[in-house]
């Protein structure tokens, strides 16, 4: 049975999926990227495929430990992908949403897709029917608002996300949840509005940590994966790793 890693090193949590005939099996987080935290994984799911997206500065040894044991492979602007990338600097792109566009173009490949990566910042990445990624914008995450405000004020408390947010917030707290979770809600939907003008036979596919505390505040039609990252990953390692 052939089983396959997909690693995702994003800049709020380490994250990794098994896959078994093509199919998620579970998604674990990594407390640690140490040798030992690898190889634990490798003997327990004996994967012989591996992919990395990291857009952070992870233990590199763990490259070399994933390349001994399977066929890995590392996800950069060198990856073979099925869509293109006419941007000025190709390298510059992250790795996460090069994953969100590939599975993009898998599931919804005649579509104009817009995808919302939600995590430590918000990314809306374009890429329209010819299978071109064109770009989008980036702007903070809820997590990151919500830090920025106590951060930068001398009173204003630190609040968790919450998905239950009034419209009128009745003390400090939901003042804050109220401006972070539906401000970004709103400005989510613009974004979506805009687009929308713009094309026609247009998708919306929503996916990261955040979903369970935005979802439901979104006025725009969306489908709404959390794995969305990790099957765009195995997308591109069936490619990269035949």
């Amino acid at each position: 049975m052939s089983v396959t890693l997909c690693f995702d090193f994003g800049n709020t949590r380490k994250k990794v999926a098994v896959f078994k005939k093509k199919q998620i099996e579970t998604v674990l987080v990594l407390e640690e990227d140490s040798t030992a935290a690898i190889n634990e994984l490798i003997g327990k799911y004996k994967p012989t495929k591996s992919i990395l997206s990291s857009v952070i500065d992870h233990n590199v040894a763990i490259e070399e430990v994933l390349a001994a044991a399977t066929q890995f492979h590392k996800l950069s602007h060198l990856t073979k992908v099925a869509f293109t990338t006419p941007v000025g600097k190709p390298e510059s792109i992250g790795a996460d949403r090069l994953a969100l566009c590939a599975a993009a173009v898998k599931y919804y490949p005649t579509k104009n897709n817009l995808v919302i990566g939600m995590g430590s910042c918000v990314t809306y990445n374009f890429i329209n029917k010819y299978h071109e990624f064109v770009g989008g914008a980036i702007s903070p995450g809820l997590e990151m608002r919500l830090k920025a405000m106590h951060q930068f004020t001398a009173k204003l408390p630190l609040v968790k996300a919450d998905s239950n947010v009034p419209l009128i917030g009745y003390d400090t707290s939901t003042n804050l949840l109220s401006g972070a979770v539906l401000g970004l809600a709103r400005e989510m939907d613009g974004f979506i509005d805009d687009y929308r003008q713009k094309f026609r036979n247009f998708n919306v596919l929503l996916t990261g940590g955040d979903l369970v505390h935005l979802g439901s505040h979104l006025k725009n039609k969306i489908f709404a994966d959390p794995d969305l990252i990790f099957k765009g990953l195995y997308a591109i390692s069936e490619v990269n790793n035949p």
